[in-house]
């Protein structure tokens, strides 16, 4: 019996997701860029084809799936040109989450809008002086002892759609009633909370989704607002981090085919010395690389949500990390070589490929930058010792 990679629902879903992002394209993006909006078009009717849940429980509105088929709806709509980069976060992270360690009231209020795209929740871990290194965050809550609410105080930086979102599910820190020191501990943050502040970071980046700097000046919580286990922070971190390495994996995978299909069309088409560039090894070999290199990178990306889906944390640890380095190197080098092909063109607006050399350098820093992952195969995988 032959292996199957994906499976014939898998197959169908690809089609269908492909159709709606055929229909929005790279121009719907664009204009909404330049218009300063959000796709929001884009994301509701997602949302009402039941694509934004996919991997979210069937009993809370959501497809019953996993991230390997949230990964196909990312792909796909990448693909088209119209990549939705809040899938990484709001289903992906925000969701997986609250699914896993959620309480039921928790699930009930997020998990119905979050399926179909009518609530969308953002994530906030990164910090000033806590970027790889999450052990060093600051934001900090505590515990107010005559209410029993939590005030939870801090800053973070680079935070995704924070302007859409109804709530930002923050890593903060708690303090150990035995050892004293700080645990990781996740939160529910309404965005228009008390003391909550955010400001827009002037970025490079021509996306619909803008970037933030968040402030929690003793934003107070009720004691619900803490997400799952006090005492099982990490586990619960990893949760939402894994899928967002494998989703980040998914857009880049789908940024590279987008550029690469624009270069393969402008290869067949351009006829210079009366045969077409394609024909010219130079063009060719190159463009196939990076379509070898595309699939190789889906390829683990798959196994990561295989793994994930599974139910093994640990072997998706190492897969997910993989799969988003090797797709971050493969989009880079997709959309420069679709760039090189085009020549001139290729940095003009017409063709639509110059905005994503910038967008591309994002799958190689965040969510994690590819040296961070190196240093985790380094030692996770291969066993060397740590160099810090």
């Amino acid at each position: 019996m032959p292996l199957q990679i994906e499976t014939d629902e898998h197959k169908a879903l690809r089609a269908a997701v492909a159709a709606l992002g055929a229909k929005y394209g790279r121009d719907y993006i664009t204009r909404t860029v330049a218009e300063g909006r959000h796709p929001t078009e884009l994301w509701n009717e997602a949302g009402k084809l039941g694509y934004l849940g996919v991997n979210l429980p069937e009993e809370y509105g959501g497809g019953g799936g996993g991230i390997a088929e949230l990964s196909i709806v990312l792909e796909e709509l990448g693909t088209a040109g119209s990549p939705l980069l809040m899938l990484v976060v709001s289903p992906a992270i925000c969701g997986t989450v609250i699914a896993r360690f959620g309480t039921e009231e928790q699930k009930r209020a997020w998990l119905p809008g979050l399926s179909d795209g009518t609530r969308l929740m953002a994530f906030g871990i990164t910090e000033p002086d806590a970027g790889s290194n999450s052990h060093r965050i600051t934001t900090t809550a505590r515990r107010d002892p005559d209410t029993g609410d939590w005030l939870l105080t801090g800053r973070k930086v680079f935070i995704s759609g924070v302007d859409m979102a109804d709530a930002v599910l923050i890593v903060g820190r708690t303090e150990d009633a035995r050892t004293g020191s700080l645990k990781p501990c996740l939160f529910i943050v309404p965005t228009d909370a008390e003391g909550f502040r955010k400001r827009p970071i002037d970025m490079e980046l021509s996306a619909a989704e803008k970037q933030f700097e968040l402030t929690l000046d003793d934003v107070r919580l009720p004691a619900d607002a803490l997400v799952g286990d006090e005492d099982a922070g990490l586990l619960q971190l990893f949760a939402g981090l894994n899928p967002e390495r494998i989703m980040t994996a998914a857009f880049a995978i789908g940024m590279g085919r987008y550029a690469l299909a624009k270069a393969i069309e402008y290869a067949r088409e351009r006829t210079v010395w009366k045969a077409p560039i394609g024909a010219h090894q130079a063009i060719a070999h190159p463009l196939a690389q990076a379509h070898i290199d595309l699939e190789l990178a889906r390829l683990m990306m798959q196994k990561a949500a295989h793994l994930y889906d599974a139910g093994d944390d640990i072997g998706a640890g190492e897969a997910a990390n993989m799969a988003k380095y090797a797709a971050g190197e493969a989009c880079v080098k997709a959309v420069d070589q679709a760039v090189h092909t085009l020549g001139g063109n290729g940095l003009t607006r017409e063709f639509g490929l110059a905005s994503l050399i910038t967008a591309a350098r994002v799958a190689r820093i965040a969510p994690v930058s590819r040296e961070m992952i190196l240093n985790y195969v380094s030692h996770q995988t291969l066993g060397l010792p740590k160099s810090y």
